[in-house]
């Protein structure tokens, strides 16, 4: 292996390990996939959590203010979209995305719409109405569904036909996700970066009703998409199946919990359940 085939192969290595350090859930979930899928499936999630971390993680950890910030995110977003066209890049996680971009037909305004909405996080409103919020979660959850989506067509060889139906799943199970953490963040959400996304939640006067009230719109998405598993691949639905397990027990013990509780505590599933979860999708059992 020499030249393009060998640094494509460094970049995607690369990606693979930011899926390895930084997402259990997903991690395990995506060694279901087929080998060619769960590749694309790191180059997607590797670009997303560079971005994420230039918004919030290391870059402000660094001292890096919130204009430059904006400057180093708009450089990226210019970055891949120009990899995405030329099929290079000098930045390893961009290369491996243009390269599975490029691959799985990735229209542009899916990464456009992405990045926008990481640039809202580096200046939040001090608030969201339900507009904004919808913006936000179409481009920081749903777009990124709907490029899972694409990488999954993959299995079997090719790139194959997504059904209607499909890309709804896709794009309600990334909101469901993105909302799922935002519930489970709250406290730090807004204890250490002043935030918080719910409109008409205030997190110190968090109450039941509207942990329920959340709850409930989560599980409505989780049952959305769990109608579109039957559109998958095998080895996707499967994998896909098993991340929406592990949300669905998620989303279970926010419900179980009270509202005082979510707002100073984050709550997880543990090990031996999400290890439970996989273990019945692998099965072809549904992992609820």
């Amino acid at each position: 292996m020499t030249g393009l085939e060998l640094y494509t192969g460094t970049a995607r290595g690369s990606s693979a390990r930011v899926i390895g350090a930084y997402s259990t859930s997903f991690g395990l979930a995506s060694r279901l996939l087929t080998r060619p899928v769960r590749r694309a499936i790191a180059d997607i999630y590797a670009l997303v959590r560079v971005a994420d971390e230039i918004v919030d993680g290391p870059a402000a950890e660094a001292g890096v203010d919130a204009p430059e910030r904006r400057r180093i995110l708009d450089a990226l977003e210019q970055e891949t979209l120009a990899a995405m066209r030329r099929g290079f890049s000098a930045n390893l996680v961009v290369h491996a995305f243009a390269v599975t971009a490029r691959e799985v037909s990735l229209e542009e305004h899916l990464v456009g719409d992405f990045f926008d909405s990481m640039r809202t996080d580096i200046d939040p409103p001090a608030t969201f109405d339900d507009d904004a919020f919808r913006r936000y979660v179409h481009g920081s959850a749903e777009v990124v569904g709907s490029m899972c989506l694409r990488a999954f067509m993959l299995e079997g060889g090719g790139a194959g036909t997504r059904h209607p139906e499909a890309e709804e799943g896709a794009r309600r199970l990334g909101a469901a996700f993105q909302k799922v953490n935002f519930l489970r963040d709250l406290a730090d959400d807004c204890d250490r970066l002043g935030r918080s996304y719910f409109p008409g939640v205030d997190p110190d006067r968090f109450t039941d009703e509207q942990k329920n009230a959340i709850v409930a719109d989560i599980d409505a998405d989780l049952a959305a998409a769990r109608r579109a598993l039957r559109h998958l691949p095998r080895r996707a639905r499967r994998a896909t199946g098993a991340a929406l397990g592990l949300f669905s027990a998620l989303n279970r013990r926010l419900a179980a919990a009270p509202a005082e509780r979510i707002r100073r505590e984050r709550l997880s599933v543990p090990r031996r359940a999400k290890a439970a979860i996989v273990l019945r999708a692998i099965a072809g059992k549904d992992p609820r």
